[in-house]
């Protein structure tokens, strides 16, 4: 199982492997507080920083190598529009995370489900992955009713699970499992 720079595409989307130089494209849409209200991150502190981030994410592995990083800047096919960006953890036990962005003027087009399907379709398939998990705040309505529109089912509650914006935040664990 090796990390690959494979750009995945879907009818409307390019799904291309995040490297330093989408820092400068993505660093103005990941401004947006808007797109912080359900997780414990703030807007880039910036341009530099994000780079740098970037940077390390790069090599495609935690530092210890126990993980395999995959992350995605996602643009429409045949334009300089980028939409958002996917990431995901394959871990060592073979379950693999699932998280996304779709910046504000993209949002309610449907391109968070045809990016993370096909994203979830990669992990399973190329990676051998036994199953892909999110983790959503309960708050979050959009999200979850994304991943159930996906086929995730709901399996665990996660009440206090983080504390940001000085409140405690709950979240859901969904499970999209393998058929065999």
């Amino acid at each position: 199982m090796k990390p690959d720079d494979v750009t995945l595409c879907t009818q409307r989307l390019s799904i291309e492997p995040l490297v330093a130089a989408h820092a400068e494209i993505l660093f103005p849409h990941l401004c947006d507080p808007g797109l912080y209200a359900f997780i414990p991150h703030q807007p880039p502190e910036s341009l530099a920083a994000l780079t740098q981030r970037y940077r390390r994410l790069e090599s495609r592995s935690s530092p210890d190598g126990s993980e395999i990083w995959l992350n995605w800047a996602v643009r429409l096919t045949g334009s300089d529009d980028y939409v958002g960006y996917v990431q995901a953890g394959v871990e060592a036990d073979g379950q693999a995370m699932l998280a996304y962005f779709v910046f504000t003027p993209y949002q309610r087009q449907g391109y968070a489900a045809e990016m993370c399907q096909r994203v979830r379709d990669h992990l399973i398939s190329v990676f051998a992955a036994s199953s892909v998990y999110a983790l959503i705040d309960t708050r979050n309505q959009a999200s979850i009713a994304l991943v159930e529109k996906l086929g995730f089912k709901r399996e665990a509650f996660l009440p206090n699970a983080d504390y940001f914006k000085d409140a405690n935040s709950d979240e859901y664990r969904y499970r999209y499992a393998k058929t065999a």
